[in-house]
């Protein structure tokens, strides 16, 4: 429902990756008082590339604040054509003098998020070098009516104090890329050689001569594993099932010599062996898990917001939780979508809450609809590690339809799905050849999308 009422609210927006910009841009615009605190230098968040990880801890484990944020790696392209990827009034398009590829290495994305940032005037809300370390209810308030948040912050300079505000709101956009998430393998504490998660993995020089196990077949661990052929001795890749083992990864295998495929590790021993279900072991220099990431918010101190085994909950529409909202809500929980469209559909919905424009559905409703979705995922045999895996574009039609918002295209959609379907059959090369795409590409570079945006320095064609 669409209310005339305006309320302009002080609202502090935690990261400046792809959320938290395009929510300070959408907050802006609804008049409310925005500041973004970000931890890094710049913006970007994952798409910031950093090279230093020397100091984290190769695991990720042992520390509430990781060092280190982004989990790029040098080497790192897009897995989606860079059409598909741009928020619904600032195309991501080719510009004169920079990588022109539809599957551009990470910095391009990285310069287009500059880009975003300058186009809408962000910069001047954003806080770098500075690390948001509590943030919890002010005192004496009632569940539920006029929430008010003290945030604490420290800039990340030796003789920072810490900084104490008080906002109406707070909108968690810290992303989910960065908090390792590890397996449970018999002999772990005890194996001796070198441990550490794709988190950190950067480049695959250091690994020159080794045997290296990877341990997940799932994106990361696929490129890692291509990356290291020419580089280690030998490169053992755990899968858990043989099923989920692709066309393209399967021709991958049998192209490499020094490429071995294994099931799951069974256990870790201290002379170094690794020994995989199947009966079969290898002596090993290195494991690089390739396990993916969990939800993590060491910051946030609030009352019923858990994270119980990668369910971040109870969030309606994965956003809002029912006793805070729209004081506290998250943007960019939600995995296998189409991102950044959705990010702003979430950030338009948010920002029109606190204006006083649209409202929540009541308590009852908003638990009942959680309640329906975890036994609807429950049935459907998903774990709950999976809880917040969407993919379907149906979701984020309907997630639109609360706001009035744009649905996805029919040409981003197949766009997407085609390059899934490539990269499925031609794991190699399905970044640089897709002639598939081309009547579906000039319908989505001759779409609104497209034509109502470009500037001077930008160009439709490769």
């Amino acid at each position: 429902m669409v209310y005339e009422r305006n309320s302009s609210k002080k609202v502090c927006v935690i990261g400046a990756g792809p959320a938290g910009l395009v929510a300070a841009r959408e907050l802006r615009k609804e008049g409310h008082d925005v500041v973004v605190i970000e931890q890094s230098h710049d913006v970007g968040g994952q798409w910031l590339y950093n090279p230093k990880v020397e100091e984290e801890n190769p695991l990720g484990q042992d520390c509430n604040f990781l060092k280190v944020h982004s989990s790029i790696y040098a080497s790192l392209r897009l897995t989606s054509p860079r059409e598909i990827m741009g928020f619904t009034d600032f195309p991501f398009v080719v510009k004169k003098g920079r990588d022109t590829r539809r599957f551009p290495g990470h910095r391009e994305l990285f310069f287009y998020l500059q880009d975003f940032c300058e186009r809408f005037g962000l910069r001047e809300m954003i806080r770098f070098n500075t690390r948001v370390v509590n943030v919890e209810m002010l005192d004496n308030l009632v569940l539920g009516k006029d929430l008010k948040w003290v945030v604490k912050s420290k800039a990340e300079k030796a003789a920072a104090v810490v900084v104490e505000e008080v906002y109406d709101a707070v909108v968690v956009a810290t992303g989910h890329y960065s908090k390792p998430r590890l397996p449970t393998i018999k002999g772990m504490d005890a194996w001796k050689r070198k441990q550490m998660h794709s988190h950190i993995y950067r480049v695959p020089e250091p690994f020159k001569n080794e045997v290296v196990v990877v341990v997940g077949s799932s994106l990361s661990g696929q490129d890692i594993s291509i990356e290291l052929v020419n580089m280690a001795k030998e490169i053992h890749l755990s899968a858990r099932s043989s099923l989920n083992i692709s066309q393209g990864l399967s021709q991958v295998i049998s192209k490499y010599p020094n490429l071995f495929l294994h099931p799951q590790i069974e256990s870790l021993h201290e002379d170094g062996r690794v020994s995989f279900g199947d009966g079969s072991w290898i002596i090993a220099d290195t494991i690089i898990y390739c396990t993916g990431y969990s939800y993590s918010f060491p910051f946030l101190d609030t009352k019923g917001i858990v994270v119980d085994d990668d369910r971040v909950g109870p969030l309606f529409e994965h956003t809002f939780p029912p006793l805070l909202a729209p004081s506290l809500s998250f943007i960019g929980i939600p995995r296998k979508i189409i991102g950044f469209p959705f990010f702003e559909s979430q950030a338009k919905w948010i920002a029109q809450l606190l204006s006083g424009k649209r409202v929540l559905p009541s308590w009852d409703y908003m638990m009942q609809s959680i309640k329906d979705f975890y036994q609807s995922r429950d049935i459907a045999g998903i774990p709950k590690h999976s809880t917040h895996d969407v993919a379907s574009f149906e979701y984020s039609d309907k997630y639109a339809d609360y706001i009035g918002f744009a649905h996805l295209e029919e040409w981003r959609k197949e766009l997407c799905l085609s390059a899934l379907r490539n990269s499925e059959i031609n794991l190699e090369t399905y970044r640089d050849s897709y002639k598939q795409d081309e009547e579906m590409l000039q319908v989505a570079l001759n779409s609104p999308h497209f034509t109502h945006q470009l500037g001077p320095d930008q160009d439709l064609t490769q």
